[in-house]
């Protein structure tokens, strides 16, 4: 069970960096969704740092158990608020981008807690 937790967490740990550096670059599809669910593109910036340090403390968290259940219960709160965001906004057709993230934060979660 321990392996599996390893190598959730690291695989949610990348998928959370990957969405950060996604918020830094800015691609226009992205802007466009934001303008869609009513985000202000000026958050982006914030939205990313806080994917980045939630995928920074599952990493710490390896070594350091708390700060990686704070950061999977953070990134699984994140994640469900974009859902919730999508279906405020009524874009349903968007609901299943934020749900891979959603899994792996929720899976490395689950498995902590298993552990």
């Amino acid at each position: 069970m321990h392996i599996a937790y390893i190598v959730v967490t690291v695989l949610a740990a990348v998928a959370a960096a990957v969405a950060a550096a996604i918020d830094v670059v800015r691609p226009q599809w992205l802007l466009d969704n934001m303008q869609n669910y009513g985000i202000p593109a000026q958050m982006l910036g914030l939205l990313g740092v806080i994917k980045a340090i939630g995928a920074l403390g599952l990493l710490v968290g390896l070594a350091i158990p708390p700060i990686g259940l704070a950061a999977a219960i953070g990134l699984v709160l994140y994640f469900l608020g974009a859902v919730v965001t999508i279906v405020r906004a009524r874009m349903y057709s968007d609901i299943a981008y934020p749900l891979p993230w959603l899994m792996l934060a929720a899976g490395s979660l689950g498995l902590f807690v298993a552990t």
